[in-house]
């Protein structure tokens, strides 16, 4: 069985597993996400992902993976998990393909929602939150790491984090160019679940928070800590 086959039917059984859903969404009510920074999309309703990586300069990117994490933490974490890791009752997203089925499934999804004998089990979010914000969600969720993705960096990882926590007391003379160079090689490594060009992994985020400055270390330092915590 190849990655991308076993990837499709764990998500297949994962979508199925929504017709018995015990923790109905529909009791909360969707939170207003604020989408600005972002490109306007229009009214008509696009049918692929206009935020991927690949489509978008770097800037514009971090900023809908940045709207796109508060949004689904405030609206999806709680069926579909922190860092859209589902613990089984809703369909776990990160497998969820980022192209153009994959967001077609998606969109309908968050526009009409999903409702089961009467019961909503998933609201319709399209009309209150807008497309921007719905595509700034997908972006985070598809831009999240594969299962084990930094297990085999993981002990660097750490080192990394000591060395910087060293640094975010006294920065001076370090070179965080090395560091940074050093988290993006890393980073680079780190495939996704969904296949989407670039992972937001902890490496990812480390390496742009380095400025040399010891509150730009000390950021860092606290966002591999808690990134290192949360793969484990």
């Amino acid at each position: 069985m190849t990655k991308s086959t076993a990837k499709s039917l764990a998500l297949g059984a994962a979508i199925a597993s929504m017709a018995t859903l015990v923790l109905a969404h529909g009791d909360v009510a969707p939170q207003a996400v604020d989408t600005t920074g972002l490109p306007e999309m229009g009214e008509e309703w696009l049918s692929e992902n206009p935020y991927r990586a690949d489509k978008v300069g770097e800037e514009t990117w971090l900023r809908a993976i940045e709207i796109g994490a508060s949004g689904y933490n405030q609206n999806c974490a709680r069926c579909h998990g922190l860092e859209v890791v589902s613990g089984g009752l809703a369909p776990d997203l990160r497998f969820l393909e980022a192209e153009e089925y994959g967001d077609e499934w998606y969109v309908e999804r968050f526009r009409v929602g999903y409702t089961q004998n009467g019961t909503t089990k998933m609201p319709a979010f399209g009309e209150l939150l807008g497309q921007e914000a719905a595509w700034a969600i997908r972006t985070y969720i598809e831009a999240r790491p594969d299962e084990g993705a930094l297990d085999d960096y993981a002990d660097e990882l750490k080192a990394l984090r000591d060395q910087i926590a060293g640094y975010a007391t006294d920065g001076n003379g370090t070179d965080g160019g090395a560091l940074i160079n050093r988290l993006n090689e890393i980073s680079g490594q780190v495939e996704t679940a969904s296949g989407a060009p670039v992972a937001d992994s902890v490496a990812f985020r480390a390496a742009r928070l380095i400025d040399g400055t010891p509150e730009g270390y000390k950021a860092a330092q606290e966002a591999l800590t808690i990134g290192l915590s949360a793969a484990n």
